[in-house]
Parts: C-alpha cells; structure tokens; sequence
C-alpha cells in the first residue's frame, strides 16, 4: 500500500491528534501492524495550548479546543521518539505552527530525523497570526507558502487541510504545486457548544473542533471532490472512522489509505481493529488490490 512515494504496512493509520507524541498506544495493539502512527501536531516550540475545559462529547462525536498542546519538535526527537522506534512502528510527523516560519523551523528541525519518519503531516488547519487570524487552510496562498516553506525536512509531506471552506479544491491543488506529495481529507469542522447552565461556551476557548461519526459524510464528499478534480494526487482519509466499512467507503471515494481518529479515545484498539474488518471487508469481495478502490466512484 503506498501513498505517493510512500510504502506502508497497512493502509490504516491512527490520526494526528489521537495517538500522542510517542508509544502511548504500544500496551493495545503492535504498532507495526498498522500503516502508520502519525503523531500529534507539534510546533517548533513547546506549546501550552488553550484554557480548560477542552474536549465536550456531542453526539456521535466530540468538540474539542485542545489548542495543539505538545513538547515541541526537540523534545519530541529527543525524548518521545526513540521509545515509539522501538515498537518498530511506522511513524510520519504531524507539525503546525502559527506563522509561515514556523512551519519552517519544524521542517528544518526534522531534517536529520530517522529514516522510520518516512513523512511530514503539514497540519494547514491552523490559525495564521500574520493573517488576522484566519486559516492557513482557508486561503490557497497562504498554504502553498506554508508547504513550499516546509522543504527543508526532507521527505515526503502531506498537507492536512481543512473542510471549512468552499475553496478545498484550490487548495488542495496550491499544496500540490508546492510540493506536497499528498493531501489528508479532513480535519475537525467548525463548532460550538452552550452550556445549558451557565449559559455559556461549554470549552474555554470558545468554540472547537467537531470530529467523530457525525463528521463523516463530510469527510467521503471532500475526498471524492479532490479525487474527481486532481485524480493523480494521493489523499488520506479521516474524519469518522469507526469501522472497517468507514475506512473502505473513504477508499471507494478515491483514498488511498486511511487515519482512524476519535474512535480510539473510545477503543484504544479501534485501528487494529479497523485495519483487521476493512481487510476482511475487502477478502470477502474477493478485492486484491484496496488502492484499486478509487476507479469505483
């Protein structure tokens, strides 16, 4: 199973934002089972992240305002990485930042990592502080600055971006012509929660991220509209993957691999299991070849 230049295990993955920095998922299943362990996003600092409280289940899903809370790419290298390694895991590198630069310096600072980081995520999802505080994955100018920016860190990177927008094509297509070798179809959507007593946003920053089950149908229209509009640039799928039939259906609308995302705040063995049904999914048609999927739709 390959994405891009990319050979992997297995075309199901865990998604940035759900597996950690590290080995955290090592005590569930073999991380060398599945395609890929992408890391939480980090920047080229350590990172704080937004007021409590942060996450709020909805239904079929959760709401989350994290903020992108990590060690920063040093300590992630240094003190994160070696042990995750050591479960012979797959790994690609999930970074964001708040400025073009950053972007930049985690590139950079990502330039000599091991040879089993086989690519950078370039989470585009993020707000630009040089911007106004719009998204980077918003505007077409912007990412392509952030993915031409991002060079430096030597292998193969894939820009996650953003269903929040009527321009996803756009986009996508300005990552492509800047060097993203992949996009990854789709980070959370926009949204809100009131709290019913005080009357008040449910997290502390405001509104959030809505990810889970009730982002899905979402999340197959965009990789099937990518698919349609750019046939020869690789996508990831995420957004709702529960189950191997989840997985296949993102496949069908033109993925070629997959992240599983918050079903594994659930089930830390969703994407092992996942991984197993989409495989036993694909043997009962008698389907060989799951890249081949993409030709259905």
């Amino acid at each position: 199973m390959r994405v891009g230049s990319v050979e992997l295990r297995s075309p199901v993955m865990t998604a940035s934002g759900t597996a950690g920095y590290g080995d955290e998922f090592a005590a569930y299943f073999d991380l060398a089972s599945i395609g890929a362990v992408v890391t939480k996003s980090i920047a080229p600092y350590p990172w704080d992240g937004n007021p409590a409280p942060r996450v709020h289940a909805t239904p079929q899903g959760m709401i989350n305002a994290v903020g992108l809370q990590g060690p920063g790419v040093e300590d992630w290298l240094t003190e994160r990485l070696p042990a995750l390694l050591d479960t012979g895991a797959t790994v690609v590198c999930s970074i964001w930042g708040r400025t073009v630069d950053d972007y930049r310096r985690a590139a950079e600072m990502l330039a000599d990592a091991p040879q089993a980081v086989v690519a950078v995520e370039v989470n585009l999802s993020c707000p630009n502080l040089e911007g106004r505080g719009g998204i980077f994955a918003h505007d077409a100018d912007l990412s392509s600055a952030v993915v031409e920016a991002t060079r430096a860190c030597g292998r193969p990177r894939w820009a996650k971006l953003s269903p929040n927008t009527d321009r996803l094509v756009e986009v996508a297509e300005a990552c492509r012509l800047a060097g993203a070798e992949a996009v990854t179809l789709v980070n959370t959507v926009l949204g809100m929660v009131i709290d019913p007593e005080t009357l008040r946003p449910a997290l502390g920053n405001g509104g959030g991220g809505l990810s889970g089950r009730a982002i899905h149908p979402i999340a197959v229209r965009a990789v099937h509209d990518v698919r349609q509009a750019l046939p020869d640039l690789p996508i990831v799928g995420v957004g709702g993957v529960a189950s191997g039939w989840d997985a296949a259906e993102l496949m069908v609308a033109g993925a070629q691999a997959v992240q599983v995302g918050t079903a594994s705040f659930a089930d830390p063995r969703a994407c092992a299991r996942i991984s197993r049904e989409l495989a036993e999914w694909a043997d009962e048609r008698g389907i060989d070849a799951l890249v081949d999927l993409g030709a259905v739709v």
